[in-house]
């Protein structure tokens, strides 16, 4: 069949990969120069199925709030009445409780873990290379009541069968060594050694450039206008290139699903979450960390990727908004220079935001909308680099008509129907 992939970021890329792998002629439409361009640009590198679960947990309404009004809180909410945010909101308000977090986290990591194994061997099919790094992640801890939740975690973790070690100080040392020069208090970690990392746009184009051997065709700097549909069917779309027919089309767009969605009545809560990151140099391999730590106590996550350390944070709820805040790059700076002092470029490091699509749930929406010929692979949010090639293995196990492998049992968009 001839499919049609609209977006190039690394949920699209990862999809058009496994459409190309099960026979299909591809092609991919992205408004950008390159693949991975937007959201799957400057994300903190973390792949981390072990950390899955939603933005929407027990407390954190109560947490927003109060961070909104703090000026250097890594949480910001607007208050400005966003239709389009307050409705988000209302969905995201009513999954802040026990019972619905545990759902929709058991939810996230079926698909995480699924991901992860799948880019393993995506990684051993492909000669791609993206700064891959499999030693772990560690979770940080700067207080007790850091570790106290970080006890709870654990034991959720084990209930899930994931691997992971409580860690005292002298042991979180042990397992990074640069931490040793830290400014800031280490009172304990979490190693979740089944964790990586890697660079997220360097693998969308690495796996796009070696694609289009393939016969893959990519379409860069080509905007989608429009969906093409007719008597129920999506037979494509309408570009600034001129239109593109496909049996099937799979609407991977991040941010720009809903809108595209929108004309043929189909109602996508996804919704803008800002994020920040900051890209160095490394000059002093020692005094930089080797793997992903992830600070609690900021929510700020610093991954290592070849030569350059990566840290990423922040969630900013005030719609699409991409403007680059000086004072938010400083208290990432701030927040990295009190873990690892050294060793680092932090005077010419580079700065980025972007908008990480997000479900108020936190699973993402997978699969059939209502329409023949149209497939969903949105919504991924702050975990698309983690779950991309889990949920593009499934999507282009349903164009070929195929059962997936794991089950899709509140992954699609059934679950906002009642």
């Amino acid at each position: 069949m001839k499919i049609l992939v609209l977006g190039a970021g690394v949920v699209g890329t990862a999809t058009a990969y496994y459409l190309s792998r099960d026979g299909h002629e591809v092609e991919v439409v992205e408004r950008r120069p390159g693949a991975g361009m937007e959201t799957s640009f400057g994300n903190a590198g973390g792949l981390c199925p072990s950390f899955a679960g939603p933005w929407a947990a027990p407390g954190m309404p109560a947490k927003v709030l109060k961070m909104a009004m703090q000026s250097n809180a890594p949480v910001r909410f607007s208050f400005w009445p966003e239709l389009r945010r307050l409705g988000w909101a209302r969905k995201w308000f009513r999954e802040c409780d026990a019972a619905r977090f545990r759902v929709n986290k058991l939810r996230m990591q079926r698909v995480a873990h699924y991901s992860y194994a799948c880019l393993r061997e995506l990684m051993a099919e492909t000669p791609i290379a993206f700064d891959f790094h499999a030693g772990g992640v560690l979770q940080l801890f700067q207080t007790d009541a850091e570790c106290k939740l970080g006890n709870i975690a654990a034991n959720a973790l084990a209930e899930l069968g994931i691997p992971h070690k409580v860690l005292d100080p002298e042991a979180a040392l042990a397992v990074e060594p640069a931490l040793k020069h830290a400014r800031v208090a280490v009172a304990g970690a979490l190693h979740l050694p089944a964790d990586a990392s890697g660079d997220s746009h360097a693998f969308c184009q690495a796996l796009a450039a070696w694609l289009q051997t393939r016969g893959v065709r990519f379409h860069y700097a080509t905007k989608v206008d429009h969906l093409l549909y007719s008597q129920g069917r999506v037979t494509g779309a309408e570009t600034s290139s001129g239109p593109l027919t496909a049996d099937i089309t799979v609407i991977a767009m991040g941010n720009q699903a809903p809108a595209i969605l929108a004309p043929l009545g189909i109602r996508l809560p996804v919704y803008p979450l800002k994020g920040y990151s900051i890209t160095a140099a490394v000059t002093q391999g020692e005094q930089a960390p080797n793997m992903s730590v992830m600070d609690e106590h900021s929510k700020v996550m610093v991954s290592r990727l070849g030569n350059r350390i990566r840290a990423a944070g922040m969630a900013e709820l005030i719609g699409d908004d991409l403007s680059l805040k000086a004072a938010r790059k400083d208290l990432l700076i701030r927040t990295v220079r009190g873990l690892f002092p050294a060793g680092i470029d932090y005077e010419h490091a580079s700065f980025w935001a972007g908008l990480r699509p997000m479900t108020p749930d936190g699973p993402p929406i997978l699969g059939p909308a209502g329409w023949d010929g149209l497939l969903l692979n949105s919504g991924h949010g702050s975990n698309g680099w983690t779950q991309a090639c889990g949920t593009a293995r499934v999507v282009s196990d349903l164009a070929s008509g195929r059962k997936p492998e794991i089950d899709i049992e509140g992954l699609t968009l059934e679950r906002y129907a009642a």
